[in-house]
């Protein structure tokens, strides 16, 4: 039943997004996306339900290109990428068993955090930031290879489908600190992952909540860029159409890999973001 009303409430906030996208679209349609913009949908999103984010690929792929004025390149990501996002909540959210319970809180503190947490993060230095949490990823991506079976050094991830007690309350909090660093533009995905490891939880546990807690916020957001027109239309249609179908594609990847092999799928995730997080640092940092 909680699971239910979760997706019921996410369906209704969808339905919504489309309503208020349709309407803008119906006022100022400039033409159906060409097979490139459909392209670069099917390619972030198929890797974003992997783990690993589509929207600094995406961002980065509009720059080269030039297909988006960079002024509008963040709504139409927000817009564009809604609709593979919650699309890959309810399927992740459906496939993978999670205690309804844990779900729901560390999906609620992590809307939480991004809507109320900018407050506490903007005094914060983003350069310390990334550099805290590249070195805390660096150290859950260490701690990952050596509990897995080839090396052995030290206990494998845990099979637990949910928290309690204490264990949720840091989940909780944890996930309303990642939510609240995503207004410094630190990516969800790869901390959370990293945060279920480390609790006991099973990899895979991690998927419907870092899925759920970015789907939760998308519609919203986008509600707002659409109401200013900020954003490309073309771009993010593209976006949408393009990246849902990767989205189905790729989470019957996930759902049927060996646990080995995810394992070191999540691994290759954090190590990715952490590169990023202390790349992005290093520059401006002085030693």
């Amino acid at each position: 039943m909680i699971i239910t009303g979760f997706l019921a409430v996410l369906g209704i906030m969808t339905i919504l997004y489309v309503i208020k996208l349709v309407q803008s679209l119906y006022h100022y349609f400039e033409g159906f996306p060409s097979i490139h913009m459909l392209v670069i949908g099917f390619v972030t999103d198929f890797f974003d339900s992997l783990g690993i984010g589509s929207f600094a690929p995406t961002a980065s792929w509009y720059r080269h290109t030039k297909m988006v004025n960079d002024r509008i390149i963040p709504g139409t990501m927000l817009v564009g990428h809604t609709l593979p996002v919650v699309t890959m909540a309810f399927i992740f959210i459906q496939r993978v068993e999670v205690d309804p319970l844990t779900l729901v809180f560390m999906i609620i503190a992590a809307a939480l955090g991004a809507h109320v947490g900018a407050d506490i993060v903007s005094g914060l230095s983003e350069t310390k930031v990334q550099f805290g949490m590249g070195f805390a990823l660096i150290i859950t991506a260490i701690i990952m290879i050596l509990g897995t079976d080839a090396i052995q050094a030290m206990p494998a991830s845990g099979d637990m489908i949910g928290l309690d007690g204490a264990k949720l309350m840091v989940a909780v909090a944890g996930n309303f600190i990642l939510g609240a660093l995503m207004s410094l533009g630190v990516g969800l995905y790869a901390p959370c992952m990293a945060l279920v490891y480390l609790l006991g939880m099973d990899q895979l546990a991690a998927f419907p909540i870092m899925m759920g807690s970015c789907a939760f916020l998308m519609p919203i957001g986008s509600i707002k860029f659409i109401k200013h027109g900020a954003f490309d239309s073309r771009a993010a249609v593209g976006l949408a159409l393009g990246g849902v179908p990767a989205v189905v594609i790729a989470a019957t990847f996930i759902s049927e890999l060996p646990m080995e092999i995810l394992t070191w799928l999540v691994i290759g995730v954090i190590s990715y973001t952490a590169f990023k997080m202390l790349r992005a640092a290093l520059p401006k940092e002085s030693f």
